[in-house]
């Protein structure tokens, strides 16, 4: 990809030729007129030599493929930023080895009062188990560590940090050798978190939403609360998007709402909706979420229920009420009934219309049935879910067999049935659960381990750009068209193609008669396209060195 100048497309007309350009306006275009933030024109090559003398700008594209930008529908970005520039154990193959990263994160900050650390997970580890107590106090060196699991809903604390837990021993959740969860996590999470200083909190949202513009993300979706994160946190975030050249940010505080003052609160914080990680119930892999009948591996457990369908209903209803969009993160099968009967109790207080306008939305909505995915079309619920983590957790070996067994575990993520239900999809990658990876979220909704719950890379392409807008109400964004936000992405990438787990359906999408515009071949094993360049609202937030 080559410029004919110095871009400063935020003011500037510019033009994009020589490339494909991903738009349902034009399924055969090469080029595109951006037009300060607004996307002005798209078409074809021989069209855009009218435009070529009365731009400021022209970009030779030199065939790379022009989409809109992707939508990071469900982010944590502090939490992605200590990730990305800390100690990260998401890929430690045994208990040794994540010893070993404690050990050298130590030896490198001498100077930081709590070690932050994240991503571990026993499940594939030949031990079979986390790190006892005595094991993580050696590694620290005798120093406060938080270590949090895989998906964030149990942790592991040296002995150091517990001793600076007020009262942690007496809190649900608390275990003297096995992972911290509900109340005592939030409490070690809490202290741990509070010794971050501005300097090191920022610096961790630069990274992350450094790293997503890397990768062709143009918003992040925020999913803070007072379980996860703080008010100092968000608001810090909220400014720092705004002042710099970056992905948008769009901020949901997860905190209940029972009146209209706290409705205020929560658009005074600058929040989208009183929504995200409000948590229904917990993670399977820490045996937290809510099931109707009892874990696999726990014959006598069926996890936490944080909050039951009364406590649904009032939310909803006071956030309708007030105008705001409510949501809930909700795992388990009875944790998503209880989500669904709450929903349709608030729908009979104020009304069933003004509940659907809202598009409340569901964070990971993992465990499905019929009868719920019945229910989040009918009240017009957004489904927030994340496929990577059926790359991550599925198959008859992983994670989710490992908990539920075989059958259970293949309901999971049924995104096939949700699609053909009609329930609005907004893919996200919930970072540091799974990493920020939009190209590798599509391969995991197309190539799902279950067969029939996969979808067609163009449903899942669409559910990560125009579906986060339109989870936040906006239906006029996440693709290329006249009038639409400039925020859009550049790739170098191989031979488009279409792909559908319906071979008579891709067959027919491939005809030129169909006008289908291809994306790149996902299968697994083939090369992922590889970001040139990330433009939001017309200005350019990153651009890949020339190699």
């Amino acid at each position: 990809m080559t410029d004919s100048s110095t871009p400063d497309a935020g003011t500037r007309t510019v033009l994009l030729r020589g490339g494909e350009v991903h738009s349902p306006a034009d399924p055969f275009a090469t080029a595109m007129v951006v037009e300060g933030d607004r996307i002005a024109w798209v078409g074809s090559e021989g069209a855009a030599d009218s435009f070529a003398d009365g731009v400021d700008e022209v970009v030779h594209l030199d065939g790379a493929l022009v989409t809109p930008a992707f939508t990071d529908a469900h982010v944590h970005t502090t939490a992605t930023g200590l990730a990305l520039t800390g100690l990260d154990l998401t890929d430690a193959p045994d208990l040794a080895e994540a010893l070993s990263r404690i050990r050298a994160h130590a030896r490198a900050h001498p100077d930081h009062r709590v070690l932050l650390g994240h991503g571990w997970d026993s499940t594939s580890w030949p031990e079979r188990r986390p790190p006892h107590r005595a094991e993580l106090d050696e590694a620290a060196g005798g120093r406060p560590l938080y270590l949090s699991r895989s998906d964030v809903h149990s942790a592991l604390a040296t002995t150091a940090l517990l001793d600076l837990t007020p009262g942690i021993a007496d809190l649900p959740g608390f275990h003297p050798e096995q992972p911290l969860t509900t109340a005592a996590h939030h409490a070690v999470r809490e202290v741990a978190h509070a010794t971050l200083t501005p300097a090191q909190r920022e610096a961790a949202q630069r990274a992350a939403l450094r790293r997503a513009a890397e990768l062709g993300i143009g918003t992040v979706h925020e999913c803070a609360g007072p379980d996860i994160s703080s008010e100092d946190d968000l608001r810090a975030l909220l400014a720092l998007a705004a002042e710099q050249d970056g992905p948008r940010v769009v901020g949901y505080w997860a905190e209940a709402v029972t009146s209209a003052k706290d409705a205020r609160r929560i658009r005074e914080l600058g929040a989208h909706g009183a929504a995200g990680d409000l948590f229904v119930d917990g993670s399977l892999g820490s045996h937290t979420a809510h099931l109707h009948t009892p874990y696999a591996d726990r014959p006598e457990h069926t996890g936490n229920a944080y909050l039951d369908a009364e406590a649904v209903a009032a939310h909803v209803a006071a956030c309708t009420e007030a105008g705001l969009q409510a949501g809930f993160h909700a795992i388990g099968d009875a944790a998503l009934s209880a989500v669904t009967e709450g929903v349709r109790q608030a729908a009979a207080r104020t009304s069933l219309a003004r509940v659907r306008a809202l598009r409340h939305r569901v964070e990971h909505a993992e465990m499905l049935t019929p009868a719920t995915i019945d229910a989040f079309a009918e009240l017009a619920l957004t489904a927030s879910v994340q496929p990577a983590f059926d790359a991550a957790w599925g198959g008859e070996d992983g994670m989710y067999t490992s908990r539920l067994g075989v059958e259970r575990a293949r309901t999971l993520n049924p995104y096939a049935a949700l699609q053909r239900a009609g329930v609005p999809l907004a893919f996200g990658s919930d970072s540091p659960v799974t990493p920020l990876d939009p190209w590798g979220t599509l391969r995991a909704a197309a190539f799902h381990h279950t067969p029939e719950h996969r979808i067609s890379v163009r449903g899942a392409f669409t559910a990560h750009t125009r579906g986060g807008w339109r989870a936040i109400g906006q239906d006029d964004a996440g693709t290329l068209v006249p009038g639409a936000p400039a925020d859009y992405a550049v790739w170098r990438t191989g031979e488009l193609v279409v792909q559908a787990p319906d071979t008579r359906v891709a067959n027919w999408s491939t005809d030129p008669r169909s006008g289908t515009p291809g994306l790149p071949d996902l299968t697994p094993g083939c090369e992922l396209p590889v970001c040139l360049a990330t433009v939001v609202a017309g200005r350019t937030v990153h651009r890949r060195p020339i190699e």
